[in-house]
């Protein structure tokens, strides 16, 4: 399945579910080519850049965020657009422009970057890591 088809799929599964429409029980932006307005705005509200000054309060909580974004993807200016509002906002974050799409050596990645991240920044319980 190609990895577009896989990332529309899984944000129809994110936000826009519909237990009511199986197999797959989400709703697509489209439905026999006509454009679902309703699923499209669940969609938009769902974007980062919308949402993201009403949660400011529970953004500070947080004990670490980091965002990181290819310089050939189509999420780069929204991801530097949201590190800035983070920034203006005084909430620390780490942001980076690696070489490469969104795909771009996702394992390595995950494995450099991710990884390391979670073990260093999650909590559980009364321990720390």
């Amino acid at each position: 399945m190609p990895f577009g088809l896989r990332a529309q799929l899984a944000s129809a599964a994110a936000w826009s579910p519909n237990p009511k429409n199986p197999p797959l029980y989400l709703d697509l932006p489209t439905k026999d080519g006509v454009v679902q307005q309703d699923v499209l705005a669940k969609w938009a509200a769902n974007a980062p850049l919308a949402f993201v000054d009403q949660y400011i309060g529970n953004l500070r909580q947080y004990r670490a965020i980091a965002m990181d974004v290819g310089d050939q993807d189509g999420l780069r200016v929204g991801a530097a657009k949201l590190h800035e509002i983070l920034d203006s906002y005084g909430i620390a974050n780490t942001f980076e422009v690696y070489s490469g799409t969104h795909t771009s050596a996702v394992a390595v990645r995950f494995q450099n970057f991710v990884l390391p991240f979670f073990n260093k920044n999650v909590c559980s319980g009364k321990n720390c890591l």
